[in-house]
């Protein structure tokens, strides 16, 4: 593991495997809470390192470490802190010595935000719990010395509001292979995104992206793709920095929200349309069929995936060939291995 000083101040770590952390040749950033990576940065001295971030996503991305309570001057180890009061406005209190940290935590996060804005992210992974890095349902303490789980970190609550587009999860949640799947999804679509708004961003760009994940969007909403077909088609006129700001909100959104093995299997299906006059009946039966198990969750959905990919290839169908749903993240990423 390589680590560098990354503009904001804060380090950077990259994961190196040969050119695989980069795609198209840009870098995938992605925050993440320092601990995760297996930094010693925790109260206890500890970390919390996740394998599946550090020896599998790792590959692919170059993280951007953030630990709040080390890089707003507080040493390791340290005493214990947790959140205290309003849980919308909750103050960060030290437990033993009942020191108060907030406003120390609340400069510190102005600045590092400042310095985020520049490092493009396209995503955020946070520790669980955390009081400064905690997602949701972090334990609260009101007059009554009961904890509620009811908060957000001080860090992460300030985060999700500065940045509200960016794919943001609680790293005890990505366990879930649903959860997981759908986290890196967004985070690969988004940098596509950005590198064809970054390269391009004209008019005719943005049909050729939005053309290419049509299946993709139709397997997380067809309202919302329905929106964004309407906003594509009547963009010519409009100013650009306009239509791709709304064009990015509702990518984000549709993408946001949960594919299911029904919305797949019609996916599936749809694409099947297109070789209505090129299968043979058994070729057409075992498409059904394969996409039937994964229905009945007998079979994960990289089988009839699979599948449809060989169809083509074999005859050359050029507008499914290019459709991001049949590769929407590495394959070596297995987020599709799961029934």
């Amino acid at each position: 593991m390589n680590k560098k000083r990354g503009p904001a101040g804060g380090r950077r770590s990259v994961i190196e495997h040969g050119d695989m952390v980069r795609e198209g040749g840009d870098v995938l950033r992605i925050g993440i809470s320092a601990c995760l990576l297996g930094e010693r940065v925790r109260y206890d001295g500890g970390h919390k390192r996740g394998r599946f971030l550090t020896d599998t996503l790792g590959k692919f991305v170059e993280w951007v470490p953030v630990c709040p309570e080390v890089e707003c001057g507080l040493p390791t180890p340290r005493e214990a802190m947790h959140l205290e009061g309003d849980p919308d406005s909750p103050r960060l209190v030290t437990v033993r010595t009942r020191m108060d940290h907030t406003e120390r935590m609340v400069r510190w996060v102005k600045k590092r935000l400042d310095g985020l804005a520049t490092e493009e992210l396209c995503g955020f992974i946070f520790k669980t719990k955390s009081p400064s890095s905690g997602m949701r349902a972090v334990k609260v303490y009101g007059k009554d010395n009961i904890p509620r789980k009811v908060g957000v970190g001080i860090f992460a609550r300030a985060f999700m509001e500065r940045f509200p587009l960016l794919p943001a999860e609680d790293e005890g949640r990505l366990h879930d292979a649903g959860i997981r799947e759908n986290f890196i999804e967004r985070i690969f679509a988004l940098r596509r995104y950005r590198r064809f708004r970054d390269s391009d961003g004209g008019i005719g760009g943005l049909v050729d992206f939005h053309s290419r994940h049509k299946m993709q969007l139709m397997a997380h909403s067809q309202k919302i793709l329905s929106e964004m077909g309407k906003l594509v088609a009547h963009a010519k006129g409009r100013s650009r920095d306009e239509v791709l700001g709304e064009y990015e909100k509702l990518l984000v959104g549709a993408l946001a929200l949960k594919a299911t093995e029904r919305k797949n299997e019609n996916v599936l299906l749809h694409m099947l349309g297109y070789f209505k006059k090129r299968l043979s009946g058994d070729e057409k039966q075992e498409m059904l069929d394969v996409i039937g198990e994964y229905k009945r969750g007998l079979v994960p959905l990289i089988v009839p995936v699979t599948l449809m990919k060989h169809h083509v290839r074999k005859y050359g169908e050029a507008y499914l060939g290019v459709q991001t749903y049949l590769n929407p993240h590495p394959t070596e990423l297995k987020l599709r291995n799961h029934a």
